[in-house]
């Protein structure tokens, strides 16, 4: 088993029952609060780069805290179709403002929301914490850390995010820089949702070989934890036969 997976093994808690929208790794977004960008992935090649903003205070996922959590979540529910860039929204609801962007003394969420849903131990109260990906008036902010929990991007750069990634896509929040991906080929088929189940030939297979900039995807993570479950099932057999 490979180091990486081991370690994600030790302490993450992937949850299936609590997940409404399944997890589909054909589109996934990687945030890197390093260098305060977003970079969207579809079929392993890169699509855009966008410029970000993540929490002033710093990581994680406490109550309370504004702070931005780390590690995979997923794109739970998308709000704001249609709605004009610049959009003002209060409790996820249109308001009926619209403000242009760096307006002075305004700061609400804009244009879209892309609700996001925590998979790990260490996020899991993502959604509950109301963890967007959103426009904000406050452009001159954005490329520095200067929201509340939030990934707040430019009002344009959003609309158009909000139309390129599908309900259920993956998400990596990473303290450390973004990853080297070549853009994706036109050509190049779209993966299907991710499996329910995996056959025992090709599982083994799946679980020991990480994506080509080194994660893993959640299938990959899920299949590892029943893998790890089955032997120390056998091994508490074992010891039972032993006694």
């Amino acid at each position: 088993m490979p180091r990486t997976l081991a370690v994600l093994l030790s302490f993450i808690s992937i949850a299936p029952a609590l997940a409404v929208t399944p997890v589909d790794t054909s589109s996934q977004l990687i945030i890197s609060v390093s260098d305060q960008k977003l970079m969207l992935v579809q079929n392993g090649g890169k699509v855009a780069t966008y410029p970000v903003s993540t929490s002033m205070f710093g990581l994680g996922d406490a109550w309370g805290r504004m702070t931005t959590p780390l590690g995979y979540l997923a794109v739970e529910k998308k709000i704001g179709d249609n709605a004009p860039t610049g959009a003002v929204f209060h409790n996820r609801r249109l308001t009926g403002e619209v403000l242009q962007p760096n307006t002075p003394g305004r700061d609400p969420i804009t244009t879209r929301i892309i609700w996001l849903r925590g998979l790990e131990a260490q996020n899991a109260h993502a959604f509950q914490r109301c963890i967007y990906i959103h426009g904000t008036p406050q452009e001159k902010t954005i490329g520095q850390p200067a929201s509340y929990g939030c990934i707040r991007m430019k009002a344009s750069d959003v609309a158009v995010l909000y139309n390129q990634v599908p309900l259920g896509a993956l998400v990596q929040i990473t303290a450390d820089h973004l990853p080297k991906v070549s853009k994706t080929p036109r050509s190049q088929p779209v993966n299907a949702v991710v499996a329910a189940s995996v056959t025992p030939q090709n599982q083994a297979r799946t679980i020991s070989t990480p994506t080509s900039d080194g994660t893993l995807s959640v299938e990959q993570m899920r299949m590892g934890g029943a893998v790890a479950a089955r032997r120390e099932k056998a091994k508490l057999v074992q010891s039972d036969k032993r006694l």
